[in-house]
């Protein structure tokens, strides 16, 4: 027999905030619900717009449910799409599914379908949104530079996430602006078979799936921007499989940012604009902008293995992971060693055990890590540049990678490298009018 994956159409109650999205597995039957804070313009939940983009977000939604058995038609007959959107949608489930299908040996890509019907009405508007931006919060570096570069440019914005936990909402408490927070909450049956044989699991684009929740927000609330933090490195994948680059950034990357920003403009009457304030930039150069300010250091973190087992009631960096080891690894070139030390609670270029960890990020062994780090280069660059470091040439990490990054690139390589990571990019998507607002603040 072979299995559908149904997507009903979504419901949304303005009267309390809740929207419903219905999902079918074969004789699976799944419910997620999204609830929104109150102080929204309820006039605006009746617009197409709104209708619209409720509709796109459970599709994207959607690829939670549609991953247990990953068939090859996704049906919505109750949810009209244009092509550039039926177009948007096989990109979530091919691409932004690519980390899941390489991991487990599924071949999708080309041959994936959408049963919807065609949206053949004519271009949407939206009543006017103000001029300000909503701002994902991760709780990481990334966004918290992010904070400092709006504030500092005088660009009016709110900080937005969605089931806040651990060092989200310590980091919102430090921002000290009232943020919207969204409460999802998954449907329990999907998560306990995700975990039974005869099921898959994997990863599923987070960035694209928080950020259609925050366009319902901006068009309820009245934001005409969402802002958010991704740099370019996020554009490189991991491997290549089944005759595409798999990428664990792809929601975040440049690529996927052009395409959803594209949708969400059509889809608003060109109201809403979506753009990533830190693409210009590679990590190191935002390691560099973050070092600069420490009323975060005892509240952010970029762990995802803690955040994971335990929503950061424990220690904020694990010190085990990839992870926290790349990040260590930017700091460290721009950032005071003892202030390092004790962000981290321990020195993760001292400890021998973590060699294998490290030469993956810089490109000596092994593909690039199923995490959200930097590109391969810029990680040795990083770590080549620490052997030039009285207080950082003699630990372990570094003095067991030093000459087989200087066998692998050359010191020439190496030091262009760097130079070329301090150096902003042109390829982004930032509007000129924030371009020029954020440029003296980002020196």
């Amino acid at each position: 027999m072979t299995t559908h994956f149904l997507i009903e159409r979504p419901l949304f109650d303005a009267a309390t905030g809740i929207a419903r999205f219905e999902y079918g597995l074969d004789d699976r039957k799944f419910i997620e619900v999204l609830e929104l804070p109150a102080g929204f313009d309820a006039s605006q939940a009746q617009t197409a717009a709104f209708r619209k983009l409720l509709d796109l977000t459970a599709l994207v939604l959607g690829v939670s449910y549609f991953k247990l058995l990953a068939p090859l038609e996704i049906c919505a007959p109750t949810i009209a799409l244009t092509n550039a959107e039926r177009a948007f949608v096989i990109d979530i489930y091919e691409n932004g599914l690519g980390e899941f299908y390489a991991r487990n040996n599924l071949l999708r890509f080309g041959r994936l379908s959408v049963d919807a019907p065609l949206d053949v009405n004519d271009p949407l508007t939206v009543s006017s949104l103000q001029d300000r931006a909503l701002l994902p919060i991760g709780g990481g570096k990334d966004s918290l530079v992010s904070v400092e570069l709006l504030q500092a440019a005088g660009i009016e914005f709110t900080p937005f996430a969605v089931s806040p936990k651990g060092p989200i909402l310590t980091s919102v408490d430090k921002i000290g602006i009232t943020p919207i927070f969204v409460t999802r909450t998954l449907d329990k049956t999907m998560i306990q078979l995700s975990q039974e044989p005869g099921y898959y699991n994997g990863h599923v684009p987070s960035t694209a799936i928080n950020s259609m929740i925050a366009s319902l927000c901006a068009v309820l609330f009245g934001y005409n921007r969402i802002v958010l933090s991704n740099e370019r490195s996020a554009s490189e994948g991991n491997v290549v499989f089944d005759g595409r680059e798999a990428n664990h950034q792809y929601s975040k990357s440049l690529g996927f940012e052009r395409l959803i920003a594209s949708t969400l403009s059509n889809a608003t009457g060109g109201a809403l604009s979506y753009f990533s304030l830190l693409r210009p930039y590679s990590e190191a150069r935002i390691a560099t902008l973050f070092a600069r300010e420490t009323r975060y250091d005892k509240v952010f973190s970029s762990c995802n293995r803690n955040f994971r087992l335990s929503g950061h009631e424990g220690p904020l960096w694990c010190g085990e992971c990839p992870k926290c080891h790349f990040v260590f690894l930017i700091f460290a070139p721009v950032m005071d060693k003892d202030r390092l030390i004790g962000i981290f609670g321990q020195n993760l270029l001292a400890k021998p055990e973590h060699e294998a960890s490290f030469r993956e990020l810089t490109g000596l062994a092994g593909q690039k890590p199923w995490e959200c780090v930097g590109e391969i280069l810029e990680a040795a660059a990083c770590l080549y540049e620490l052997t030039k470091r009285a207080e950082w040439a003699g630990e372990a990490i570094v003095v067991r990678l030093k000459s087989d990054l200087e066998a692998q690139y050359g010191e020439q390589r190496l030091a262009t490298a760097l130079i070329e990571l301090m150096t902003d990019s042109t390829e982004h998507h930032i509007p000129a009018d924030v371009v020029r607002r954020i440029a003296s603040h980002a020196v």
